[in-house]
């Protein structure tokens, strides 16, 4: 099946499960489409202006390795004056996916690989929210099994569609697919890239931290995000290896 046909085919999927749920009373709304406003319609949702749940994360002390260093400064001798004016696709095959690549979240030990465009669906009693994800790391090889973290957007600007609740609603739907409190997750808009985290507080409801900007057209900014990735990986594999002891 191609790109198109399976978009198509999700697409289907969606107006099929709306007509159904419009007869029971419960909503579906799609990951590209959905917006702060949906989402505080059937959560209590709020935004927390704090940067300390942060801390942790951002400062991990991993060095970057000098191959990794020369990697970043080569790739943005490339393409750093070109990111606010690339188009999605460009963007995230010129320059996003060599970082993840480098990053290298996949482990066949683990289990654990990064999945591009993976559909998830979460229902609860009065939504439904689904859809096509950008890039998301899980537990699982061929197909997403457990989501641990997501990037969403790999977008060149907000034009009528916002990155920040649509990632949200990822980050909603992995917290209970999961039985989670917590989940972690970016976005990016061009070349700036923030960091986000969702906690649950209780059902259906949640609040959320968004990260100052990181603009990955700046070398500083750009070890940064490699350093915050890696911190992801590590995270997720010693997260991994206690579910596995607990097993």
């Amino acid at each position: 099946m191609s790109e198109v046909e399976r978009i198509e085919q999700l697409e289907r999927e969606i107006r099929e499960l709306k007509g159904l749920d419009r007869q029971r009373g419960i909503e579906t709304f799609s990951y590209s489409q959905i917006s702060l406003k949906d989402l505080k319609k059937v959560t209590f949702l709020k935004k927390i202006f704090d940067n300390r749940p942060f801390d942790e994360w951002f400062s991990f002390s991993k060095e970057i390795n000098e191959d990794d260093r020369l990697f970043l400064e080569i790739l943005l001798s490339k393409y750093g004056q070109l990111l606010k004016s690339y188009k999605e696709e460009t963007l995230k095959a010129n320059f996003i996916i060599p970082i993840i690549n480098r990053v290298n979240f996949f482990s066949l030990e683990m289990e654990t690989s990064p999945f591009y465009e993976e559909i998830i669906t979460y229902e609860s009693e009065k939504f439904i929210f689904t859809g096509a994800t950008d890039f998301i790391v899980s537990k699982g090889l061929e197909y997403s099994e457990k989501p641990y973290f997501f990037i969403q957007e790999f977008k060149k600007g907000i034009k009528g569609s916002d990155p920040e609740p649509q990632l949200l609603a990822e980050l909603i739907s992995a917290i209970e697919l999961n039985n989670d409190i917590s989940m972690r997750g970016a976005y990016i808009v061009g070349a700036i890239w923030n960091f986000v985290i969702l906690e649950k507080l209780g059902k259906d409801k949640y609040q959320y931290f968004v990260s100052e900007n990181f603009d990955s057209s700046k070398i500083g900014d750009l070890k940064g995000i490699y350093r915050n990735l890696l911190f992801v990986k590590d995270e997720i594999i010693e997260r991994v290896k206690r579910e596995s002891n607990n097993e």
